[in-house]
């Protein structure tokens, strides 16, 4: 039996590799697709800072960024994986907050206090087409002024690969992993469209945080299990304790 991998690629397959070395067997069926969108920004515009809350956003533009003058700011990112990412693209003074986005609100208010950034100065929001939250707002109604520039979107996947359609239908899924609450919805659209709806939502259902498991149970799931934090490791120690 395989657990079965809803996140986008490329991380999916990250994921599938991690799950493959703790002895899993894996099903990849990634239920958004990334679809870069054309940076516009104005090259004489001054930041203090760049915000990110997506790897993907970095993803869209790692051509634009080389040798560009935001690389010699300072970046905040939501957690490490997309830390990572913002150092692959060049940046070298990265903060993580190791958390979600309002985690990463608070990081960038605790700067403030700290005098490693200055409210006054514009920050940079490279951000996707459909945002969970209004993070720029937020900073907004704190006195920031933030600028957003959309870099990337996610597409919905409307159909299951045949080969994860045939597994619901033999019983040969044994967990989904579900990581965001978009890529969830898709997913119930999807099993509904393959008529696998019962066999699929029985299963158990991982999901990296709270708002993501509500997308599940309001479908019916009942055996829902949420990460102890919003990230994979803490998802995947979730699923080896269970499993």
């Amino acid at each position: 039996m395989a657990i079965l991998v809803t996140r986008p690629l490329p991380d999916g397959e990250t994921t599938a590799s991690a799950l493959r070395a703790k002895g899993f067997a894996v099903l990849l069926a990634p239920m958004l697709r990334f679809e870069p969108v054309a940076f516009q920004d104005d090259d004489d515009a001054s930041y203090g800072a760049v915000i990110v809350t997506s790897a993907n956003a970095l993803r869209a533009v790692a051509a634009r960024l080389q040798n560009s003058p935001l690389l010699e700011l300072p970046l905040f990112a939501v957690g490490e994986h997309t830390a990572a990412a913002a150092r692959a693209a060049g940046f070298s003074n990265v903060i993580s907050a190791g958390s979600d986005a309002e985690g990463l609100r608070e990081r960038i208010l605790a700067a403030v206090k700290a005098k490693e950034l200055k409210k006054t100065s514009r920050l940079l929001y490279l951000a996707g087409a459909d945002l969970a939250r209004d993070l720029a707002g937020e900073l907004g109604t704190r006195g920031f002024a933030v600028v957003t520039r959309t870099t990337y979107r996610m597409v919905a996947v409307a159909h299951l690969p045949e080969e994860t359609r045939k597994a619901f239908a033999t019983d040969a899924v044994e967990a989904v992993l579900h990581y965001s609450r978009r890529s969830a919805r898709a997913f119930i659209e999807a099993i509904r469209a393959a008529g696998v709806e019962v066999s699929a939502l029985a299963l158990p259902q991982y999901c990296l945080s709270a708002g993501v498991a509500t997308v599940l149970r309001d479908a019916g799931a009942v055996r829902v299990v949420v990460a102890a934090s919003p990230d994979e490791g803490a998802l995947l120690a979730a699923l080896a304790e269970r499993i």
